[in-house]
């Protein structure tokens, strides 16, 4: 295989591809394309449903709109992740006040992430799950104001970004630094040479 087409706006996604030296391009949604809708959440679904459901329903919305698009015929990569904590699914907040709450929730206690990855390559379809444990330091209002303030929790599920200033809050982690991030790259690396890449 000499590319896939990832299916996601995550720069993070982008670069945790690079990583592993895999050549990709975007396949982005269409305006007309409702992408929230396919995120909105069951009755009494539970997360690890959730995030396997949502990914599957996203691979398949790209790989219509590759065939629609009448492009070279290559793998489609679709991730999702979310945030769980006391049985709830923490998706991306809908305004500063509701990532206020949610960092408030997750502050001096551990919460889990989930992140679901699917690979369609022709007819086949391989998926895999990664699940980490992260633990937040006590964090005080000021130090959620300001991180609010930044921006940086927008658009984000459970409010925060690993990766970015929010690494700081992060007093321990058990399971994928990258997972955390939006792409496992060992779960990943798996998958793409199941679906024929060299890695």
């Amino acid at each position: 295989m000499s590319f896939l087409y990832l299916a996601s706006q995550s720069p993070r996604r982008a670069q945790l591809l690079d990583q592993l030296g895999i050549a990709h391009q975007p396949l982005l949604a269409d305006d007309s394309e409702d992408a929230e809708a396919l995120e909105a959440v069951l009755p009494r679904e539970s997360a690890t449903a959730y995030v396997q459901r949502v990914t599957a329903l996203k691979l398949d919305a790209a790989v219509q709109r590759l065939k629609r698009r009448g492009l070279p015929a290559a793998p489609v990569l679709c991730a999702d992740t979310t945030v769980t904590h006391g049985g709830r699914i923490l998706g991306k907040p809908a305004d500063a006040a509701d990532a206020r709450a949610m960092l408030a929730q997750l502050s001096g206690r551990t919460h889990r992430v989930l992140t679901a990855v699917a690979v369609q390559a022709g007819r086949r379809r391989f998926a895999a799950l990664s699940v980490s444990q992260v633990r937040f330091a006590t964090l005080t209002r000021t130090q959620i104001a300001d991180y609010v303030a930044s921006g940086e929790p927008m658009g984000k599920a459970g409010a925060y970004a690993i990766q970015g200033r929010a690494g700081a809050f992060v007093a321990h982690i058990a399971g994928s630094h990258s997972g955390i991030m939006g792409l496992p790259t060992f779960e990943t690396a798996q998958l793409l040479q199941q679906a024929g890449f060299r890695l």
